[in-house]
């Protein structure tokens, strides 16, 4: 790596970490905006990457979608149910009177984009509003930043390591750098993580809790990288966008946050 663009990628972690933290600690409205910016922003990524492989999505309903279903999270318009009915009526409607090529592989995308970066976003959200005022609502901001320490921790470990130790390559149809080595790496500093988090701002979780909840992210973690990978090369393309100096994308910087967002839900749905 360059190292005026090191200097770059510092510089703009300087200025976001703060802006993050300060959304999953104060919650509500503030947390709200980072999921719209996350979700809008992926979802126009994702469309764009998309168009290498003339798959034409429709921009705005697919955009609308996802912030409805990031805004119901929040202020709950409408049962969950009422807008997985809507989506493909409208998705199906629009190809019908759109007129254009590849119908079933456009639709599919709009759907799988909407769903992925729309629902995944959401769920980030309703994470964040898990545990109510009543309860310990500062909770859910501490389980936000949880996730994204054990993210850093994971990405760091997997790259650091993995260009030192890496020798038996990880999934090399999708990235040819990824190791075994730096993926065991990733997941081992994940679970420490978050036992020495809980014993800072997790203690409100158990031991054996913790250790799962690390061992989880660690794992899906990577594996949402991974799937951010195989989209990118199948459209041909090495990052997301260059909207974020020095880091790429939006979907880039988030993909391993948002397929980590429903398996930590369900842990909080299932444990609590």
């Amino acid at each position: 790596m360059a190292l005026s663009n090191r200097i770059t990628r510092i510089a703009v972690a300087v200025i976001a970490i703060p802006i993050l933290l300060f959304a999953a600690i104060y919650g509500k409205v503030a947390f709200l905006i980072f999921a719209l910016f996350v979700g809008g922003g992926a979802f126009y990524e994702f469309a764009s990457m998309l168009k290498n492989k003339d798959v034409e999505i429709p921009l705005s309903l697919g955009e609308a979608f996802v912030f409805l279903i990031i805004l119901n999270a929040y202020f709950q318009f409408v049962a969950f149910e009422v807008i997985v009915i809507l989506v493909p009526i409208f998705i199906s409607v629009y190809e019908l009177f759109a007129g254009k090529k590849s119908v079933t592989f456009n639709a599919g995308a709009t759907l799988l984009g909407i769903f992925y970066v729309g629902l995944f976003s959401s769920l980030l959200v309703k994470i964040r509003e898990f545990f109510p005022e009543e309860i310990v609502y500062a909770r859910g901001g501490a389980i936000i930043i949880a996730v994204f320490i054990t993210i850093w921790l994971c990405d760091s470990a997997a790259y650091f390591l993995g260009t030192a130790f890496g020798k038996h390559k990880l999934f090399p149809r999708v990235s040819p750098k990824k190791s075994w080595e730096g993926a065991i790496a990733g997941f081992l500093f994940s679970v420490l993580g978050m036992i020495v988090m809980r014993e800072f701002f997790l203690t409100f979780m158990g031991f054996a809790e913790a250790i799962f909840f690390g061992a989880m992210v660690g794992v899906v973690g990577q594996v949402g990288d991974l799937i951010e990978s195989m989209i990118k090369r199948d459209a041909g393309v090495k990052d997301s966008s260059s909207i974020i100096p020095g880091h790429g994308g939006i979907f880039d910087r988030f993909d391993s946050l948002l397929f980590s967002a429903p398996f930590v839900y369900l842990f909080l749905v299932f444990l609590y």
